[in-house]
């Protein structure tokens, strides 16, 4: 891709600071407001520069979530590159730094941009049922967090205090227990509507869920992660994203550390897989055998719980392949 402008944004609640990079410095710098106006603001003070072409240019910003929102939509309206990044991957790739700031942020970003311009990848943009989707997923995975912070305490204290200050405070807390619990069914029906209103959605959901251990939230959370699994396309790709992928570490002969999975991961579907991956183990068949079996040969049982979520990850992307449901009794045809 023949860029010849590379623009560094850097996204805070109410600014964005935009820095144009070039490889004698950086020719332009401003700061505008985090609203729609904002970004039109900067689109016209890019104007300044010189031969400026709009299509030659790549946007690259950092994921911050909803603070992105104006910016990703105005630009894409226009039909704008924009290159869509990991923080931690723009911050490793820049060596050892000292400071920071949103002005300096905003330069190592387009620095970045322009020295990785042959690995530029432009971000698609999911479907507008996507975003809806993202946005019930997140509100349900809040309410589940307060509903544990709540529940988990009152269970955990039940042995230590009186019986009688363990039912004052389980009335006490009752009330927002059932409210929270319905609000999480009502945001489970949305979910599930939004879903059954869009066929190709329906059928990505159905033959995901159709695989043992993969359940609603875990298929819908796949859904939104991976924009419909298309930008994680493969279940290798997928393994490493929730990090259950193992990697090997070792230089020389001095540094030999034990194969392990990374912490650079979704910690969110990380957990969902690995409930998956218990529920699996639980039910009679291939994968509880697997574990059994496994494990009676003396290995970690965390270990062939990370190979049991590899498995349902694989096989989750094998029955969207395939266009079928899970069948348990399947066989590979032999030429």
């Amino acid at each position: 891709m023949d860029f010849h402008y590379y623009i560094g944004i850097d996204i805070a609640k109410a600014t964005l600071d935009w820095a144009v990079y070039s490889p004698t410095g950086t020719p332009l710098q401003f700061q505008t407001p985090n609203s729609v106006q904002g970004v039109k603001i900067g689109l016209r003070n890019l104007k300044s520069l010189s031969n400026w072409l709009p299509a030659k240019a790549v946007f690259c910003m950092e994921h911050t979530g909803i603070y992105n929102a104006h910016l990703l939509e105005y630009l894409d309206k226009l039909h704008l590159p924009i290159w869509l990044e990991s923080s931690l991957q723009i911050k490793q790739a820049g060596g050892m730094q000292r400071g920071k700031t949103d002005k300096v942020d905003a330069q190592r970003i387009a620095e970045y941009a322009y020295r990785f311009r042959d690995k530029t990848r432009l971000w698609q943009p999911p479907r507008p049922i996507i975003r809806q989707l993202a946005f019930l997923s997140a509100a349900r995975q809040r309410l589940m967090q307060v509903y544990n912070q709540l529940a988990g305490p009152l269970n955990e204290q039940e042995t230590f205090v009186t019986t009688a200050m363990q039912k004052q405070v389980q009335r006490s807390c009752k009330a927002s227990l059932a409210a929270l619990e319905k609000d999480r069914k009502a945001l489970d029906k949305q979910i599930g509507q939004l879903i059954r209103q869009d066929a190709h959605l329906h059928e990505l959901f159905t033959l995901m869920t159709s695989v043992p251990g993969i359940g609603p939230a875990t298929a819908t959370e796949i859904l939104v992660a991976t924009n419909e699994l298309k930008t994680v396309d493969s279940p290798k790709k997928m393994a490493c994203h929730p990090g259950v992928a193992p990697f090997e570490y070792r230089s020389g002969s001095s540094v030999r550390g034990k194969t392990r999975v990374s912490h650079q991961a979704q910690k969110r579907l990380k957990a969902l897989f690995h409930l998956g991956a218990m529920s699996a183990i639980q039910v009679s068949g291939e994968l509880q055998t697997y574990y059994q079996r496994k494990v009676a040969e003396g290995k970690n049982k965390m270990l062939v719980l990370n190979a049991v979520r590899n498995k349902l990850i694989h096989r989750v992307y094998a029955v969207v392949k395939r266009g079928e449901k899970y069948d348990k009794f399947y066989s590979l045809s032999l030429a």
